[in-house]
C-alpha cells in the first residue's frame, strides 16, 4: 500500500490570501503556495497572528505581550560557574528568556545548580533546557527549569539515512512509539506547569519522516504536529513551536506553512523564530534578518533568537535593532 501524503483543507478564496499566494510564487520549489492559503490576514496591512499565551516562567509569550528575545549558553553545562557567568551577561545585555543545552542527565541537573546561583543573585530570567536524544534529560530537566525544548526529529527517533517504505498501519504504529516515549514528559511538564517548545530542525528530521514527506518545510511541519497532538491529548496546551533552517527560504516557507496549518485546525500557538547556525559577521546578520524579518512583518513570530558564531550576548542587539 502506497504511503498517502495528508494535505492542508483548502480554504475559502479572498482578496488578502489570492494576494498572499500570488507574492509567494517565489517558493514555489520549497512549498506549494496553495498550501499557504490562511497563513495571513492580509500582506498590505499589519495584522499579529494570534495565540495564545503561554508562560516561561515569569515571562509572557504570544498574545498582544512584546516579542520577547533569547539566546543560548555557548559553556560547558557542567561548568556551573561559567555557565552563571554567561547567563549574566545575557541577562545585562538584554536577553529575557536562557537556553542551555542539557545532553545528558548530570546537565541537566547541572542546570538546577545554575539556576540557584542565579536566583541567589536575585535574577529571576527563565531558564530552558536544550534537549536532543535524551528523553531521561528531558525529565531530569523538567524539574529545574521553565521550559524543555525537545527537537521531533531526534527525540524518540533516529536518523540513518534509510530508505523504506511506511503503509499508513506502520506509520501508525510508530507514531504509537513515539507516544509512549514522549507522552511522560508532557505529563511531568503539565504536572509542574511548565512550557514546552517543540522544535523542528530542517537538518533533523528522521527518517520516518523523511520517507513519507521529504526533506522538506511540509515534513518539518508534520514532525512538529505529531508530536502538538499528543500534548493536546494529555491536555496540555503550554507549547511554543519552531520551524529551524539554515536556508532562510526553507525557514520562511516551514514557518508560514505551520501557520497556515494551525489556522486550519484552530490552533494558537505561539512561534519562536529562528535561522540556525547562521554565521558569524555581517553575513550571519543579514541572513537572520532575511529571515526572522520577513516572518516578523507578516505578523508571524512571538519570541526570537539570533544565532550567531560569536559570544551569545553579541546576539541580543542585533535581535532587539
Amino acid at each position: 500500500m502506497a504511503p498517502s501524503r495528508r494535505r492542508a483543507p483548502s480554504a475559502p478564496p479572498n482578496r488578502a490570501t489570492q494576494g498572499c499566494t500570488a507574492v509567494l510564487t517565489a517558493f514555489e520549489p520549497v512549498v506549494n503556495p496553495r498550501q499557504l492559503a490562511g497563513y495571513c490576514t492580509d500582506l498590505l496591512r499589519y495584522h499579529r497572528r494570534r495565540t495564545r499565551v503561554v508562560m516561561v516562567g515569569n515571562v509572557a509569550v504570544g498574545g498582544d505581550n512584546p516579542i520577547r528575545v533569547q539566546s543560548m549558553t555557548t559553556t560547558l553545562t557542567k561548568d556551573v560557574d561559567a555557565t552563571t557567568a554567561q547567563a549574566i551577561r545575557l541577562v545585562e545585555a538584554g536577553c529575557e528568556i536562557v537556553r542551555i543545552t542539557a545532553p545528558t542527565v548530570n546537565d541537566a541537573k547541572a542546570i538546577g545548580e545554575v539556576r540557584a546561583k542565579l536566583r541567589a543573585r536575585g535574577i529571576t530570567v527563565p531558564l530552558v533546557a536544550d534537549i536532543h536524544f535524551s528523553p531521561a534529560a528531558a525529565m531530569e530537566a523538567a524539574d529545574h527549569v521553565d521550559k524543555v525544548r525537545i527537537n521531533p526529529g531526534n527525540f524518540a527517533d533516529s536518523r540513518k539515512f534509510a530508505q523504506r517504505s511506511y503503509t499508513d498501519s506502520e506509520y501508525a504504529a510508530e507514531l504509537g512509539r513515539i507516544r509512549e516515549r514522549f507522552g511522560p514528559l508532557v505529563l511531568k511538564c503539565k504536572e509542574r506547569g511548565i512550557a514546552m517548545r517543540i522544535g523542528t530542525n530542517h537538518g533533523s528530521l528522521s527518517d520516518r519522516v523523511v520517507n513519507r514527506y521529504g526533506d522538506t518545510p511540509e515534513g518539518m511541519v508534520e514532525s512538529a504536529l505529531e508530536f502538538v497532538r499528543i500534548c493536546e491529548d494529555a491536555g496540555y496546551y503550554d507549547v511554543i513551536l519552531s520551524m529551524k533552517a539554515s536556508n532562510p527560504k526553507v525557514m520562511v516557507a516551514a514557518y508560514r506553512l505551520l501557520a497556515a496549518r494551525m489556522e486550519a485546525e484552530g490552533m494558537r500557538y505561539p512561534f519562536h523564530l529562528g535561522v540556525t547556525e547562521a554565521g558569524n559577521g555581517e553575513d550571519a546578520r543579514i541572513k537572520s534578518a532575511a529571515g526572522i524579518g520577513t516572518l516578523l512583518e507578516d505578523g508571524i513570530g512571538d519570541t526570537i533568537r539570533v544565532s550567531l558564531a560569536e559570544e551569545p550576548e553579541a546576539e541580543i542587539p542585533v535581535a532587539v535593532s
